[in-house]
C-alpha cells in the first residue's frame, strides 16, 4: 500500500513540475510573443534550479515525515515489548518461586541435610560433580558421597532420575507418548 502511495505522490509531483514548466513557457510566450526557442530554453534553464530545489525539498520533507512516523511506530513497538517482557519476567519469577518452594518441600520430605539440599540443587542446575565440589569448597569424593545419599533417600537411581523427578510434570506431554 505504501509503495502505491509513494508512486502516486511521485507521479503527482512529476505532473506538477511539467504543468508548472508548461505554464511558465506559456506566460513567457504571452509576455514576449516573438521569443525564440533558445530564449525559452534559457528561461527554463534559469528556472530549473529553483524548480528542482523545490521538488527536492518537498520530497525530503515527505521522507522525513515518513521516517518520523516509522520511528514513532518503533518506539511504540518497543514500549509494548518492554511491558510484555516485564509481565513475562514477573510471571516467570512467580513460577520459579513456586518451583523453588516445591523443590524445597520435596527435599524436606526426603529428609535431606542442608549440605545435601545444596548439592541436590546444584546437580539439578546441571553442574558436574567437580563443579559442585569447587562451588562448595569440598572434595569431589564428598560430593559423590552426598549425591549417593540424596539418591538413596529419594529412592532414585542417579542424577538423571533426580532431574526427571522434578521436570517430568513441567514439560508438555509429547503426542503419541502419553
Amino acid at each position: 500500500m505504501n509503495e502505491l502511495i509513494d508512486f502516486r505522490t511521485r507521479a503527482w509531483a512529476a505532473v506538477a513540475v511539467v504543468v508548472g514548466l508548461v505554464l511558465l513557457i506559456a506566460i513567457d510566450l504571452i509576455e514576449e510573443p516573438d521569443s525564440s526557442a533558445l530564449d525559452i530554453v534559457l528561461n527554463l534553464l534559469e528556472i530549473a534550479p529553483v524548480v528542482m530545489t523545490s521538488v527536492g525539498v518537498a520530497l525530503l520533507f515527505r521522507v522525513a515525515l515518513r521516517q518520523r512516523e516509522e520511528n514513532l511506530q518503533v518506539i511504540h513497538d518497543i514500549e509494548i515489548a518492554r511491558v510484555q517482557g516485564q509481565r513475562w519476567r514477573s510471571e516467570a519469577r512467580s513460577y520459579l518461586d513456586g518451583l523453588g518452594q516445591a523443590i524445597e518441600t520435596q527435599f524436606s520430605r526426603w529428609n535431606l541435610t542442608e549440605a545435601e539440599r545444596e548439592v541436590a540443587l546444584l546437580l539439578l542446575k546441571g553442574l558436574s560433580t567437580k563443579e559442585v565440589a569447587q562451588v562448595r569448597s569440598v572434595s569431589e569424593r564428598t560430593v559423590r558421597e552426598q549425591a549417593r545419599s540424596i539418591y538413596a533417600k529419594a529412592g532414585l537411581t542417579g542424577r538423571a532420575a533426580l532431574s526427571a523427578f522434578f521436570l517430568e510434570d513441567l514439560l508438555a506431554p509429547i503426542e503419541g507418548l502419553q
